[in-house]
Formats: C-alpha cells, sequence, structure tokens
C-alpha cells in the first residue's frame, strides 16, 4: 500500500501558521493554554516554537499551565533526550 502523503521535513512556518497554534483547544478536559502548549511542542522546530512562546505570553496565557495528571509543559520536556532546547525557550519565557 502506497503512503498518501510524504513527510515534510524542514517545512518553513509562516507566522499565520504558528499564530493558529493560538486557536488550539483541548476536549478532554485538558487546559486550553498547556493543550497549545504541548501540541506546539510536538509539532514545531525550536525556532518555530520560541516564536509561538512569544506569542502565546503575549496573550497572557500560563506558560505553568497543567496537564489533567498535574505536570507542567516543562516538567514533560525536560525527561525528553531532545527537549533540552525546547526546555530553554520555556524557561528564558518565565516557566517553571
Amino acid at each position: 500500500m502506497k503512503k498518501d502523503k510524504e513527510k515534510v521535513l524542514d517545512e518553513v512556518w509562516t507566522q499565520d501558521h504558528i499564530k493558529s497554534f493560538l486557536n488550539v483547544r483541548a476536549h478532554d478536559g485538558t487546559s486550553d493554554d498547556f493543550h497549545m502548549l504541548l501540541k506546539a511542542y510536538q509539532s514545531m522546530r525550536t525556532e518555530d516554537f520560541e516564536l509561538f512562546i512569544s506569542f502565546f505570553t503575549d496573550e497572557d496565557r500560563d506558560l505553568n499551565a497543567q496537564d489533567r495528571k498535574g505536570r507542567t509543559l516543562l516538567a514533560i520536556v525536560e525527561q525528553h533526550r531532545h527537549g533540552g532546547p525546547y526546555a530553554q525557550v520555556l524557561r528564558k519565557a518565565g516557566a517553571q
């Protein structure tokens, strides 16, 4: 069976595309702010994530929002092998 789509690497994201993650909403009772942060982290390169975080904080959103288990995105990212640069972006923006 042939794949429908090829995986796109190093895609250049526009500011509008990055800002569109500010409209992502959770459907499972998780904080919308946490859900936005998680989806951005899972989808973006570090540079794009850093820009997203600036848009996120400009809207006075909560960098320390928690999932339903009480974990912040920073706590989750710090456990990932390649999460270091993302954790640094979060800390620089004021996440704890």
